[in-house]
């Protein structure tokens, strides 16, 4: 009786402590979320692929919405600037990173093009 009682203590403990980790990682990213700050940069707007497939807009409030094809906001996260370089990190804790040269933005292999 006793070593059922000890594994069901256990295994509630564990459970106890993954709920936990849940809440905590989704603490997280409501923090990044709610901590985006306002940008001060030249590159907020839209940027858009050649083909037109990917749109990407950077918003004024650090965070971006990015479409491809005929899915609006496929992904969504914050972003970063610092000189030309920006980093990105995704709703989902994907990351990226990418370069501005010449009002163009080179970003995972694509290039990006001011929407006028």
């Amino acid at each position: 009786m006793n070593i059922v009682s000890t594994s069901v203590a256990l295994l509630l403990a564990a459970a106890s402590a993954e709920g936990e980790n849940r809440k905590s990682g989704n603490a997280t990213e409501v923090n990044m979320t709610e901590n985006a700050e306002i940008q001060n940069h030249p590159y907020v707007g839209m940027w858009v692929t050649g083909d037109g497939h990917v749109r990407q807009e950077l918003l004024p409030n650090g965070r971006y919405d990015e479409a491809r094809g005929n899915r609006k906001s496929a992904y969504q996260g914050r972003y970063e600037v610092k000189g030309n370089h920006i980093d990105y990190w995704d709703d989902t804790a994907f990351t990226a990173d990418g370069e501005f040269v010449d009002d163009i933005l080179y970003h995972g292999g694509m290039i990006f093009y001011r929407e006028k």
